[in-house]
């Protein structure tokens, strides 16, 4: 399995790539070309050229959540090329209308809009992209510490609702080695998605975690998360997007932390 980090937040030092607050990883797993989340500008077609990937080429995109610094790259790479041929996979609510107070947080598409474009599979349940690689649609609340408020409001059956991105998910990837697990926001708890990918991906060795882990105090739920990390035996951390600076100098203290920004390949 190959990685390459298409958008972050961060830049590496002698990388020339643009970076924004968003997230995009282009990702080879058996012979699948999988787009995880779209980030939210031009910056993932320019960063793609650079990197001579060919995103014309995708077999599948997966949306971690429908929050625009993820899901807008939808815009930008269906007006550019033609999609009809990807399968596009995502929690049922991805495409819900959201709003934080005045301004539109969604994905930049309705549900009727996206079908349209490409084969979309809706999918609460686990879903086996490849042999190796699965998407694990909604994650179950596992422990008493990752408790999220909500953020803005969403369109349910028109009705609007307070909105605690249940839609968040993400991807494990399995290895003869272990497991590897790849996150957008962690809106639903970075534990609690380590914990459902153990499960689904039957494999308690987390060779590492790469995405964004909603992490931005040094207060009891980052304690708990280190500590829940060092108990799993994490192998490898790649802390990005959402997670402050201070939020990564605990953890390098305590565990093994990779420095992630656009452009950066990882190779399991």
């Amino acid at each position: 399995m190959k990685i390459n980090i298409l958008v972050d937040n961060n830049t590496l030092i002698d990388q020339y790539f643009l970076g924004e607050p968003a997230a995009s990883y282009y990702i080879e797993i058996d012979d699948k070309r999988i787009l995880f989340d779209t980030g939210y500008s031009e910056v993932i077609l320019k960063n793609a050229e650079a990197l001579q990937i060919d995103l014309s080429k995708l077999t599948h995109i997966v949306l971690s959540h429908g929050h625009n610094d993820h899901s807008n790259g939808l815009k930008i790479l269906s007006e550019q090329m033609d999609m009809s041929n990807v399968d596009l996979i995502a929690h049922p609510h991805c495409f819900n209308p959201k709003y934080d107070g005045t301004e539109y947080i969604g994905a930049p598409y309705t549900e009727k809009e996206i079908q349209k474009k490409m084969h979309y599979h809706p999918s609460i349940k686990p879903y086996a992209i490849s042999e190796n690689c699965i998407f694990l649609g909604e994650i179950p609340q596992l422990n008493d510490f990752e408790i999220n408020n909500p953020i803005g409001k969403q369109k349910i059956a028109q009705k609007w609702c307070d909105d605690y991105v249940i839609d968040d998910s993400a991807l494990v990837c399995k290895s003869s080695k272990g497991i590897f697990i790849i996150t957008g926001c962690s809106h639903r708890g970075i534990c609690n998605i380590v914990e459902y990918g153990i499960k689904i991906g039957e494999d308690h060795r987390v060779l590492g975690i790469l995405g964004g882990f909603h992490l931005f105090e040094t207060d009891e739920r980052l304690i708990k998360t280190i500590q829940y990390f060092e108990q799993r035996h994490i192998e490898q951390l790649y802390p990005c997007h959402c997670v402050s600076l201070k939020a990564k100098a605990q953890m390098i203290n305590k565990l093994n932390v990779s420095e992630v920004g656009s452009g950066l390949e990882i190779s399991i």
